[in-house]
């Protein structure tokens, strides 16, 4: 009890007409990319490390209870 092809050409024709074809093409789109980003993000895992190191560098203090505080003691004599 499985769809033939007769059938989801039927279904097809009905989404399309549902819808619209400049709709479907841009969920289309839409989907393609949200794909290529997820296999890039599972691809590239070192890249992601290097951003938050890359990113924890460049912080200049620590906020503590809503304060900044500065990391070397040069910065608190000024």
């Amino acid at each position: 009890m499985g769809f033939g092809v007769s059938e989801l050409l039927i279904l097809l024709i009905i989404v399309a007409l549902l819808f619209g074809t400049k709709k479907l093409r841009n969920m289309g789109g839409d989907l393609g990319s949200a794909v290529k980003s997820f296999r890039s993000a599972i691809k590239d895992p070192e890249e992601k490390e290097s951003l938050n190191e890359a990113a924890d560098k460049s912080t200049n203090g620590k906020v503590i209870e809503g304060k900044v505080e500065p990391q070397n003691e040069d910065a608190s004599k000024s």
